[in-house]
């Protein structure tokens, strides 16, 4: 990721911390995903019998994530949500930053027991490694222009109007397969972000991740908002993301999983959600 992009999403992300108070108490205007499936809950495991500490080991520069806090130690929503799951495991963890790509190496290496990063969720990932259920998923989302007052996507609404997208992504070969238009592409991010703001798109269809930092931070200068609903086709987007584990560490798996859920049950995950996602995603 470019460092000027970089910098500009950690410090979205640090002032969210900052206004987590406020958030929690907005709470019923953001969208918080669900991910789980009450009804598929399974018996509750033990955790690992285990003495020492579990290692997380994580990237920390990817927010809101995970990235380096202001006292250099890792943190984002992947990171304090691990580091709740240990809490609830009644486990000691320790969290360490690597370069992202060397995280599943070092854990192959046995340099780290648990990866708590954005690695999708892929055949190839299971083929080697074990994973909990997705925590997070990359929903795709349509943006417009609030003074514009188009209607929600569909294939009649973006018929005769623009719509843009970044050049060779998904996001692209969806509108094409799905909403049969043929987007004007950019680039990369920023730039078809510049061309909503600037009012030469009616529309923007990305990774909401990013749009969601975007219309929250100072470069979108409350010009635009999110459109209609999320996109979560795998196909297209991805199984989403989830603690990695190595397979012979099935135990600390299916204890993370259970962890997870409840984590979700007691609202903590909600909590964390809205520390680092002041506009939602989804």
């Amino acid at each position: 990721m470019p460092q000027g992009k970089l910098r500009r999403l950690a410090g979205l992300v640090a002032a969210a911390v900052a206004l987590a108070p406020v958030l929690v108490a907005a709470a019923e205007s953001v969208t918080i995903p669900n991910f789980w499936n009450p009804r598929a809950r399974l018996e509750r495991p033990e955790p690992p019998q285990t003495t020492r500490a579990i290692r997380f080991i994580t990237d920390d520069e990817f927010p809101p994530l995970h990235f380096a806090g202001p006292d250099g130690n890792p943190t984002g929503f992947a990171v304090e949500l691990a580091r709740a799951a240990c809490e609830k495991l009644n486990l000691t963890c320790t969290v360490q930053a690597r370069r992202f790509d060397t995280l599943l190496d070092a854990l192959s290496a046995n340099q780290g027991d648990v990866v708590a990063a954005a690695v999708p969720l892929t055949p190839a990932l299971r083929a080697g490694y074990l994973a909990t259920r997705p925590y997070f998923r990359w929903p795709a989302r349509f943006a417009a222009r609030t003074d514009r007052g188009v209607p929600e996507p569909s294939v009649a609404a973006l018929a005769g109007r623009s719509t843009g997208a970044v050049a060779g992504t998904a996001h692209e070969a969806y509108l094409k397969a799905f909403f049969r238009v043929t987007p004007r592409t950019f680039p990369d991010l920023a730039s078809a972000e510049a061309a909503l703001r600037r009012g030469e798109i009616d529309y923007l269809f990305a990774d909401g991740v990013s749009l969601a930092l975007w219309l929250g931070g100072v470069d979108a200068a409350g010009c635009c908002a999110f459109v209609g609903g999320d996109y979560l086709e795998n196909r297209y987007f991805g199984e989403g993301i989830g603690l990695v584990t190595r397979k012979e560490d099935e135990v600390l798996a299916r204890a993370l999983d259970d962890a997870l859920q409840r984590l979700w049950d007691e609202g903590k995950y909600a909590e964390l959600y809205l520390r680092f996602f002041p506009v939602s995603p989804f």
